[in-house]
């Protein structure tokens, strides 16, 4: 069947009702600008589910600055290219006021999850994340959602929200995709220019020398960290705005290895901000 389009509540409820009890259907969120990443998304979807979903929509609660919302990139007949030549069978891609027909008064507030990393330094962020991925499970319904291992902090925020709200969908994580560089895939990659996309990678780099030094028993918390950050070119387009070593469920710092952590930074590549984080496992 052809790709369709919706553009409203109604619609997506409508398209999705003949559908519901033919199997699993599967949503893929995103705020569009699709790229190898999300089609490993929608690739999971695929292959799981006989109904794909994709949700396209810059969702106007999750920016803390009014640039980085004006300047988010919208190719909209490019996306609509991808969904189609992977077989996705519906996609949700609604304006504004669609979603939002007037301010919320009622949103979903996240604690202790949000408390740091991103959480800290783009304060309303997550509520806005958690807020809107409330709603296209309330209006989408889906069985499954499939959520990238890049935004780590997300996705943990949107399982403890599922657990916490007992909302009947199954959160399904895949990997991170990256370059050969080890650049992980964004949309705001191709923000950086030239002689900035050579030094994103170096991100991912102190990210792995994390993880080594986890891996070969370093156990104090500010010796991995100091460590991973010494790695990172003196560079006057490069500031490290947080690397951290945090719980893997609570996503609270930890002091002392004592068990899995995932390292996790956020760096700013002249003014681009990247994320990427990486498991990290202590020897046995």
């Amino acid at each position: 069947m052809p790709l369709r389009v919706v553009r409203t509540i109604d619609e997506v409820r409508t398209s999705l009702a003949e559908r519901r009890g033919s199997g699993t259907i599967g949503l893929v969120p995103t705020m569009g600008a699709l790229h190898a990443g999300h089609a490993r998304l929608i690739d999971h979807a695929r292959a799981e589910c006989p109904t794909v979903v994709v949700s396209i929509f810059v969702n106007p609660l999750q920016f803390d600055r009014a640039d980085d919302l004006a300047h988010y990139p919208r190719p909209l007949d490019a996306d609509l290219a991808l969904c189609e030549r992977l077989g996705v069978d519906v996609v949700f891609a609604p304006a504004p006021d669609a979603i939002y027909p007037e301010p919320p008064d009622v949103t979903v507030h996240v604690g202790a999850t949000a408390q740091y990393l991103c959480g800290a330094f783009r304060p309303g962020h997550f509520n806005g994340v958690a807020t809107v991925v409330l709603k296209l499970f309330d209006i989408i319904q889906p069985d499954v959602a499939y959520f990238g291992e890049k935004d780590a902090q997300q996705l943990a925020i949107v399982r403890r929200m599922v657990a916490d709200l007992n909302v009947p969908v199954r959160i399904a994580p895949v990997p991170t995709v990256r370059e050969t560089d080890g650049l992980a895939l964004s949309s705001r990659n191709q923000h950086l220019n030239e002689a900035e996309r050579a030094l994103a990678p170096g991100l991912f780099r102190a990210l792995t020398v994390a993880r080594d030094a986890v891996a070969s028993g370093v156990a104090d918390a500010e010796v991995v960290k100091r460590r991973a950050a010494g790695t990172l070119p003196s560079d006057e387009r490069l500031r490290l705005e947080y690397l951290e070593l945090v719980d893997p469920r609570t996503f609270q710092p930890v002091q002392r290895v004592e068990g899995p952590v995932v390292a996790a930074a956020a760096l700013w590549v002249g003014k681009t901000r990247l994320i990427d984080n990486v498991l990290c496992t202590p020897p046995a």
